[in-house]
């Protein structure tokens, strides 16, 4: 569960101030990037199907558009909180620009669970929060996506709606569709992937074979599958991964020494990545608690999953045998725990660097929908390939010739380049 007393926003803002500090930025750019630019919060009425009315919480934050309209997905969760969604946005901003594409950093969400949903209900959801921001979002201002418990269906309920209330075709204003209706080929691989390509690009540097390594993931949803998936093809060994079960209430690891199979959990997976504990046990799994991914005897941890994972308290659990930790999640490693991690020199891919792929293939599908032509799907992976491929050189060679750590690299990266669209467009 999520601990109460962790404010992501805070952790978002903390991270910026320190790299603030080291770009040396002026007073008014720090004040102008640290806080959204705009933010919504609304109230959807929504008919359930008992004829009772439900009103659900819904939120829009817009965090900076200085290098183009705001991309960022919204989530669908009963712990949904505007703090959380302002640090999303945030580092969706980051995001953006250390894969140097021309979007800015939203996000959003609803307090519900879809879990308890009909179809009809959340149908009826995903069309009243259009309808609540239809003035303040589009594909020239602010670009949605699917998140946490919402999917391509969602997306097209939006859409549909969107489209109503301009009387048009903007299949432009949102990604993340599916395919044959505006969705890019490659979607659904591409976060997944792009964690790989830049692990790949890691220990190509490190002089580490990826052949030879083991990993261990936290997460089973589209992200943790994708990337397992992608990295036992290029030869690596996934041992253990975890993933939450919603029955229960609570968060297990699944461990086996000689190797993950992938499709065979799957078929034993919810629609929501919870995997099923006693077919597991079947299929030669040990079952183990929830923070059990993280104490594995492998090279490298990829934590896939939620924020605020890797904290202080347990960065002292990680095996000394790991070299490398992929951020596959948005903020899945508190500030405390970096200072830990870089002294004991494990090399971090950080998480709006090593997840950015998902947005990079939805700044794909959106450019394909706004020119009515699409790819096939080699060419988005290849294309997805090649931005991650660069964007990590940028960060790395950063980091190599300036005895940075990773993370700040990154940062300062990201962060120079919109403070920079500020200024030349005299915000600042």
């Amino acid at each position: 569960m999520a601990d109460k007393s962790f404010s992501a926003f805070q952790m978002a803002q903390t991270q910026f101030d320190q790299v603030a500090e080291k770009l040396n930025l002026d007073q008014p750019t720090r004040e102008l990037l640290r806080m959204p630019m705009r933010e919504y919060h609304f109230s959807i009425p929504v008919r359930m199907d008992d004829g009772s009315i439900r009103i659900f919480r819904g939120f829009r934050v817009q965090h900076n558009d200085a290098r183009g309209p705001c991309k960022g997905g919204i989530r669908f969760h009963p712990q949904e909180t505007i703090d959380t969604v302002r640090a999303l946005s945030m580092w969706m901003t980051w995001k953006c620009a250390v894969v140097d594409i021309p979007l800015g950093g939203g996000k959003g969400g609803v307090i519900c669970d879809p879990h308890d949903l009909s179809q009809r209900e959340q149908e009826a959801i995903c069309r009243g929060w259009v309808r609540q921001v239809a003035r303040n979002v589009g594909p020239l201002s602010d670009v949605p996506a699917p998140d946490v418990m919402t999917n391509a269906q969602h997306m097209l309920w939006m859409l549909d709606e969107f489209e109503t209330i301009h009387g048009g075709r903007f299949p432009g204003f949102i990604t993340g569709k599916p395919v044959g209706m505006g969705g890019s080929l490659g979607r659904t691989e591409a976060t997944g992937f792009g964690v790989i390509f830049t692990l790949r690009e890691a220990l190509r540097e490190l002089g580490i074979k990826l052949e030879n390594t083991v990993a261990s993931v936290q997460g089973f949803g589209n992200v943790a599958l994708y990337a397992a998936r992608l990295y036992q093809q290029l030869g690596g060994k996934v041992i253990c991964v975890a993933s939450w079960d919603q029955t229960d209430q609570a968060a297990y690891s699944f461990r086996k020494a000689s190797g993950v199979d992938v499709d065979a959990l799957l078929g034993i997976t919810d629609r929501f990545g919870g995997i099923d504990k006693n077919k597991a046990r079947s299929l030669g799994y040990e079952v183990l608690p929830g923070e059990a991914w993280m104490v594995q005897d492998v090279d490298i941890l990829i934590p896939a999953a939620l924020e605020n994972q890797i904290t202080g308290e347990n960065v002292g659990n990680i095996h000394s045998r790991v070299r490398v930790i992929v951020e596959g999640a948005n903020g899945p490693t508190a500030p405390g725990a970096d200072s830990v991690i870089r002294e004991r020199g494990i090399y971090i891919i950080p998480d709006f660097l090593a997840n950015a792929g998902g947005v990079t293939c939805s700044y794909f599908e959106q450019v394909q929908s706004n020119m009515n032509y699409y790819w096939e799907k080699d060419e988005v992976l290849s294309k997805l390939d090649t931005k991650m491929t660069s964007a990590f050189q940028a960060v790395h060679n950063l980091a190599k010739k300036n005895k940075l750590y990773m993370r700040d690299a990154a940062y300062i990266i990201s962060i120079g380049r919109v403070a920079q669209a500020c200024k030349d467009r005299g915000w600042v």
